[in-house]
């Protein structure tokens, strides 16, 4: 094998040794987000030296994110994070390919690029997408290694792997039939973040995929691991199988590519980022409506609108055509999500998005891109 003394204390290891490294040196592993769990899974990843490593993220770097991700410095903020990610680890160790993908997974191209993979790991930070990654890997029969985090507490474990000895395999959909309330979902925006708990997670999952890979130890199979920063506690559950026939599921890949995923993971509120509402202009016929005021800044030419002021929006309900998705914004996302909430009441069957943060944020973050 090359270069040995990149490895060396690993494959001294005698549960290791040459034919574990080899294992990584010919694995494929996908992580999606290069975020506060995909960063130190990345690092990790790569310094151990998976053979080839994909990188799914269409975000770009922030300064706030700089306290917990810490694969990067102030000189990529406003970089996207898949390419700034690639370029970092590719200089840690480049014996190994690293593939960015700088775009959004969706259910129109994720089959093609997990199928490429021999496991997944789930690095995202939304429930639409964490559902989306569980059903294409239960389709492509992939193992999916799950982490989450909130405040001082994170939770990391292994996905559809078969259990050696009771051959029980489970995902995420056992774990949560169905999507909480998104009224009742608190995010790190909100309730904030230890910065060093991703740290802790996302090397955790790193340490199951490369378990995984090369066939050492016991791995989290059907296993929830949780960890509580503030008291270094921790605790574990097992996953019991469920019947999933009578919750929405797609069992099939045109069932799959027909799913709405933001629809059932918000339908009760409904907002999408910034990056989502570019993806839906991009790939689909949209209404989009402007709820404020006459003349207020800033003002929008980037795309075509109708502007239908809150205050006259109820008594305009009806006029409005719901053959397409609508996307509603105001300047911070307040009004928007008000107008859409009565979307819902009066036309419940429509699906509309509140623009979330506003076309103020909006705006901020195509600057930022453009810049």
């Amino acid at each position: 094998m090359e270069n040995n003394n990149r490895y060396a204390r690993q494959i001294l290891l005698k549960e290791f040794g040459e034919a574990a490294q080899k294992k990584l040196l010919n694995a494929k592993v996908l992580v999606i987000g290069a975020g506060g769990l995909g960063c130190p899974a990345l690092q990790y990843l790569a310094a151990a030296g998976v053979g080839n490593i994909g990188i799914v993220d269409f975000d770009v770097v922030d300064l706030t994110n700089l306290h917990r991700q810490i694969l990067y410095s102030m000189e990529d903020i406003g970089k996207f994070k898949a390419l700034a990610a690639a370029k970092k680890l590719s200089s840690l160790n480049p014996e190994i390919k690293i593939h960015p993908f700088n775009f959004q997974l969706t259910n129109k191209n994720s089959l093609e690029l997990i199928s490429g993979y021999d496991l997944v790991i789930d690095g995202s930070d939304n429930f639409a997408t964490r559902y989306l990654v569980n059903d294409a890997c239960v389709l492509l029969d992939k193992p999916l290694v799950y982490g989450a985090i909130l405040r001082f507490e994170g939770q990391v474990g292994v996905f559809n792997l078969e259990d050696i000895v009771s051959k029980i395999k489970t995902n995420y959909r056992h774990l949560f039939p169905e999507p909480p309330d998104p009224l009742s979902i608190l995010s790190c925006n909100e309730v904030g973040l230890l910065g060093v708990l991703p740290g802790i997670i996302g090397t955790m999952q790193a340490l199951e995929a490369i378990k995984i890979i090369t066939s050492i130890g016991k791995t989290l199979c059907n296993k929830i691991i949780s960890y509580n920063a503030l008291n270094n506690s921790f605790y574990d559950f097992e996953i019991v199988p469920t019947n999933n026939d009578t919750i929405p599921f797609p069992k099939t890949e045109s069932d799959f590519l027909n799913f709405d995923y933001e629809w059932f993971c918000n339908s009760n509120s409904k907002q999408i980022s910034a990056y989502e509402f570019d993806e839906l202009r991009m790939n689909e016929k949209l209404t989009i409506i402007d709820v404020r005021e006459i003349d207020e800044l800033p003002f929008v030419d980037e795309f075509l609108f109708t502007h239908i002021p809150l205050s006259k929006f109820e008594s305009s309900i009806s006029q409005i055509s719901i053959e397409n998705k609508i996307v509603v914004f105001c300047n911070s996302g307040s009004r928007s999500l008000r107008a859409v909430n009565s979307i819902n009441e009066i036309i419940p069957d429509c699906i509309a998005y509140s623009l979330k943060d506003g076309i103020e944020a909006w705006k901020k973050k195509n600057t930022e891109i453009l810049n």
